[in-house]
C-alpha cells in the first residue's frame, strides 16, 4: 500500500498511546501502512516540539482553586546501555540509588487541593552542555511561566530536599509563593549564637506540634522560617522547612507535604505507559520530540481515563484485554 501521507506528532502519539511494550520508530514504520520508517526518522530529526505543546494539550482540562499547588521534581530517563545517545549524561538516580547514565527531564505540575486531582503543566529537559542551565534555574524559569504566562491560581511550591537551596527558596518567597520542602540532614539552623545540623536539633513536645521558627544558614533576615518535625516512616522523620510562618499544625503541613508524592506517580506513569524512557534515537532532537510526545500521551490518558470514570492502568491494558478476546475466539496461531 502506498505510504503518500506525511508524519506529524499527533500520528506519532497516537503510536504511543497504543503500543504496549514496544516504543520504536522501527516498530512504528513495520506496522503502519501509511508512514514508512524513514519518514518518521527524518520527521522526529527535524520536527522541534517545544515543552508548551503539554500547556497547549492540558489547559482546557485544569481545574483550578486559589489554594492550589506546584510541584516540582526531576526524574532519570535510563540511557545506562547507551554509548552514543545525545542528552545523555551521567546522574544521580534515586530509583537506582547510583549514578547511571540518563536523560534529565525537570517535570512541574499544578495540584488542586480541593478535588485531589493533578495535571503535568511544564517541563524542561536538562542540557547544561546545551543551554547551560542547572535543573534550579529549569525550576525557577517554570514557576515564572506559570505565573506571569500561564496566570495559574496557587499559593504553593512543593519540591525535594535537593531543590531546597538558599537562592531558588528566595526566589519562591519573592515571587509571593510560599514554600514547603525536606531539608537534607547537614543543613545549619542558627539556634541562638550557634549554628546546628538540622539532624541534631532538640524538639520540644510543642515544637512537634505547632513547628518552631527558625533561622536557615545563609538564607538572610528578611525571610523568617518555620521547621516541622514529620514522620514520613516508623523509623524516619524529615524537617520540613516553610516560610509560612503563620502555619501551626504538624499535621497540615504532613498532608500538604504528601501531595507532593503526586508527581512521583506522574513519573511512574510516563515510564510505564508512554514509553518516555524507550527511544533508541541517537539525535538530541528525536529524544526532545520523544519526551514531548509521551507527555501529552499522558495528558490525553488522564483525560479519557476521567471520562470514563477509571485509571489511565486500566484504560490502557483494556487495549491489550480485546486483543486475548478475540485471539482466543479466532486465534491467529493454533496450538497443535
Amino acid at each position: 500500500m502506498s505510504r503518500a501521507r506525511s508524519v506529524n506528532y499527533k500520528d506519532y502519539s497516537q503510536f504511543l498511546l497504543l503500543s504496549q511494550i514496544n516504543y520504536t520508530q522501527t516498530y512504528y514504520g513495520e506496522h503502519s501502512e501509511q508512514v514508512s520508517h524513514d519518514a518518521l526518522n527524518r520527521y522526529m530529526r527535524e520536527e522541534a516540539l517545544p515543552p508548551r505543546i503539554v500547556w497547549d494539550h492540558v489547559r482546557g482540562d485544569i481545574v483550578q482553586c486559589t489554594d492550589g499547588c506546584i510541584a516540582v521534581d526531576d526524574t532519570i530517563l535510563d540511557k545506562n546501555h547507551s554509548k552514543e545517545i545525545e542528552l545523555a549524561y551521567r546522574q544521580y538516580s534515586g530509583n537506582y540509588k547510583s549514578v547511571i547514565k540518563g536523560i534529565g527531564v525537570v517535570t512541574c505540575i499544578y495540584i488542586n487541593r480541593e478535588t485531589g486531582q493533578w495535571w503535568p503543566i511544564d517541563y524542561r529537559v536538562y542540557d547544561p552542555k546545551g543551554d547551560g542551565k542547572s535543573k534550579l534555574e529549569h525550576v525557577e524559569e517554570m514557576l515564572k511561566n506559570a505565573i506571569f504566562a500561564k496566570k495559574l491560581a496557587f499559593r504553593t511550591v512543593l519540591m525535594d530536599s535537593w531543590y531546597a537551596t538558599t537562592d531558588l527558596m528566595t526566589s519562591i518567597h519573592n515571587l509571593g509563593k510560599i514554600f514547603y520542602c525536606p531539608l537534607k540532614s547537614n543543613r545549619r539552623i542558627k539556634t541562638g549564637f550557634l549554628y546546628e545540623r538540622v539532624d541534631s536539633l532538640h524538639w520540644l513536645p510543642e515544637d512537634l506540634q505547632q513547628g518552631r521558627l527558625a533561622r536557615l544558614k545563609d538564607m538572610g533576615k528578611t525571610i523568617n522560617t518555620k521547621l516541622f518535625r514529620i514522620a514520613v516512616l516508623t523509623d524516619r522523620f524529615d524537617t520540613i522547612v516553610t516560610n509560612d510562618v503563620s502555619q501551626g499544625s504538624a499535621e497540615a503541613v504532613k498532608l500538604l507535604v504528601g501531595l507532593r508524592w503526586k508527581i512521583e506517580q506522574l513519573h511512574r506513569e510516563l515510564k510505564q505507559l508512554t514509553g518516555i524512557e524507550k527511544c533508541q534515537c541517537r539525535r538530541q532532537r528525536a529524544q526532545r520530540n520523544h519526551i514531548a510526545c509521551a507527555m501529552i500521551v499522558l495528558v490525553c490518558l488522564k483525560r479519557l481515563a476521567a471520562k470514563l470514570k477509571t485509571n489511565v492502568y486500566r484504560l490502557k491494558s483494556e487495549l491489550f484485554t480485546e486483543y486475548m478476546r478475540e485471539q482466543l475466539k479466532s486465534p491467529a496461531l493454533l496450538f497443535a
